[in-house]
């Protein structure tokens, strides 16, 4: 297992987690002074630790790809969107394999152990608190798109006091696309679906979160592009610091 610094200057390896983690903590303290607490620092180093070996998916992209099929995230689907956050989504990512998709409800939080916010979400998606889709390749999970109401996530409150009601705006927060299935048109089959949908969800809007500092790598790319939205009919509602709120009216039918 292997831990790297945030900031990319350090890297431990071993096979024993706690040596690991003091080492990463002693490392952050010492080196970047960060306004975080050792245990918090803790956290976050073993969550990274434990994600280097439970990701185990492919990492290589594949050169083509089969015929992708969307769906909603049911009862009955929790254990593959599992199986696509568990193993297959961040192989070549440790540092997010905590995530789970949490985030958008939670806004900025301390880092929690990553087996709370997995079952967390695992909660929410069984209430229906959380709503999002699935993409299948040759029937394996190949990524996932959050597209709750925005009146759900704690991260854009107060977006556009002006605008239409959170509850009824489907917001996409993020995409998660597993390694080999990148830049093969997934995310946009996802975005197809939600657009689809949701009228039938009795929103009136949907709207993006793209991020203004994205690069070629494909971690600040999880919000999607703009060019993505924009050839969808979404046009720019709100300019962030990080980001600009891309929206688009539910058109009757589904229609593009």
């Amino acid at each position: 297992m292997w831990i790297e610094c945030f900031e990319k200057d350090a890297r431990v390896e071993g096979d024993e987690i706690d040596p690991l983690v003091a080492q990463m903590v002693d490392h952050v303290r010492v080196t970047h002074g960060a306004p975080y607490p050792d245990e918090e620092v803790g956290i976050w180093a073993r969550n990274f630790a434990e994600a280097s070996v439970r990701e185990d998916g492919p990492t290589e992209r594949l050169p083509s790809i089969g015929a992708i099929e969307v769906q909603p995230v049911t009862e009955e689907r929790i254990d593959d969107w599992l199986r696509l956050f568990d193993r297959d989504a961040f192989p070549d990512n440790p540092d997010w394999g905590s995530c789970y998709c949490l985030h958008p409800h939670t806004g900025d939080a301390p880092e929690r152990p990553w087996r709370d916010v997995r079952s967390d979400m695992i909660e929410r998606l069984r209430a229906g608190a959380t709503l999002g889709y699935l993409a299948y390749v040759d029937g394996r999970p190949a990524g996932w798109v959050n597209a709750s109401l925005r009146s759900t996530y704690r991260q854009y409150e107060g977006l556009d006091p002006e605008g239409p009601p959170p509850e009824e705006v489907v917001g996409v927060s993020c995409f998660t696309i597993a390694p080999p299935y990148r830049r093969h048109g997934v995310s946009s089959a996802l975005l197809d679906r939600v657009i689809a949908d949701a009228e039938a969800r009795g929103a009136r809007y949907v709207e993006g979160y793209p991020r203004r500092a994205a690069t070629e790598e494909d971690a600040s790319s999880f919000c999607g592009p703009p060019s993505m939205f924009q050839g969808r009919g979404f046009a720019p509602a709100v300019e962030r610091e990080s980001y600009t709120v891309f929206r688009r009216p539910v058109q009757p039918g589904g229609r593009g």
